[in-house]
């Protein structure tokens, strides 16, 4: 195919233009930043700066928490204030402890040994696994009804009413009681709670208390209890 010349040969294209090729012929380029009295380069950074991460939120100046801990936010679940008030405080409180027990659990499952490692390994994973269902359940109960949930180890390790397990192994007869102790704690919180919810009119909390925290404990420590019956001791 022959090539064809736009400009004479030798020729070259006038500085600042672009080829048309509708007309054939070299057009003038307009510059969009001179022609808007922008800085050269400055739309290049404006485009960049719409899709770049703006890190360091937390150091920006301005209010750090746009909720306080401890306040409660107007929410529409139908609740008195002090109804609902009340239920986050209680919830909280359970919340700390639940998470606690089911640290423990996992503490328990790394470290347990003896004769009965792979039962307990496996029940105590699978106890941590309903432990963080309720949790998760637990949290957002409080967020639902406008409260900031628990939810930084050092709070909750403030918080806690479970005694605090060693860092180092325990025999597996005393984990178990350990953990029973924790559930029986979990246990008479939550009875006390969902009767105070229940009173108060919500319903919600005294269910979420009653069906699943109540009930996944109780199972849970019958359980655990078995493994210490005298007649054949861990």
């Amino acid at each position: 195919m022959d090539r064809i010349d736009v400009f004479p040969a030798g020729a070259a294209t006038p500085a600042g233009a672009a080829f048309d090729l509708q007309t054939e012929r070299a057009q003038p380029m307009k510059n969009l930043d001179s022609s808007s009295g922008a800085k050269p380069g400055a739309g290049i950074a404006a485009e960049q700066s719409a899709v770049e991460p703006s890190l360091h939120q937390q150091n920006a100046r301005g209010p750090r928490e746009t909720q306080q801990y401890g306040d409660i936010v107007p929410m529409p679940h139908g609740l008195k204030d002090d109804a609902a008030k009340s239920s986050v405080e209680s919830l909280n409180q359970i919340l700390a402890d639940t998470v606690t027990l089911r640290d423990m659990y996992k503490k328990h499952h790394w470290q347990v040994v003896g004769p009965t490692f792979n039962q307990l390994h496996l029940l105590y994973d699978k106890h941590y696994e309903e432990q963080s269902e309720l949790v998760d359940a637990i949290a957002e109960r409080i967020q639902l009804l406008g409260g900031i949930s628990l939810a930084m180890a050092a709070d909750i390790a403030e918080e806690t009413n479970v005694p605090r397990a060693p860092r180092g192994r325990e025999p597996a007869a005393a984990q178990l009681s350990r953990l029973i102790d924790a559930h029986t704690l979990i246990i008479k919180e939550a009875r006390a709670e969902a009767e105070k919810a229940s009173d108060g009119g919500d319903s919600g909390t005294d269910d979420l208390l009653v069906s699943q925290v109540l009930r996944t404990n109780e199972l849970q420590v019958w359980f655990l209890s078995e493994h210490l019956v005298a007649a054949n001791p861990v």
